[in-house]
């Protein structure tokens, strides 16, 4: 038997656990494209939720009027909107994201420079969305 069979072997160490050195900050790092991929599944949970009040809309509906004003007056309160408005950031950014893995799947964009524009475009494409409809909504009275 040699030396070198008997020695044991450095197990590889996660990126987020290296340091350059003593003393300095971690080789890797957080980046855009990560929180992105991240929100995207948050968002897609935070969907499924918005379906389940779509459903207690549709069940409150089937309730006769009673049932629908008191879902209204749940709705219409102010956690009601902030609870209605995150669902319309969440859907327009899992819409926006969606796209753009769409656009990864033909091959282009995934080099970083683009992947990073994307990912910032994908935010404010959710946030300019989401004011433009609540927006509307306003001017239009429906708030």
């Amino acid at each position: 038997m040699t030396e070198a069979s008997t020695t044991p072997r450095e197990r590889p160490v996660s990126p987020h656990l290296v340091t350059g050195g003593l003393g300095s900050p971690p080789l890797w790092r957080w980046h855009i494209t990560m929180w992105t991929s991240i929100l995207h599944r948050a968002t897609g949970v935070a969907l499924y939720v918005g379906a389940l009040i779509a459903a207690a809309w549709a069940i409150s509906l089937a309730g006769g009027p009673d049932a629908y004003a008191g879902f209204k007056a749940l709705l219409g309160s102010i956690p009601g909107k902030v609870v209605m408005f995150g669902l319309t950031v969440c859907v327009f950014y899992h819409l926006a994201n969606g796209v753009r893995h769409l656009v990864w799947d033909t091959g282009h964009g995934l080099d970083v420079k683009s992947a990073n524009a994307s990912a910032v475009l994908v935010f404010a494409f959710a946030a300019a969305a989401s004011l433009a409809i609540w927006g509307i909504a306003g001017m239009t009275g429906a708030l």
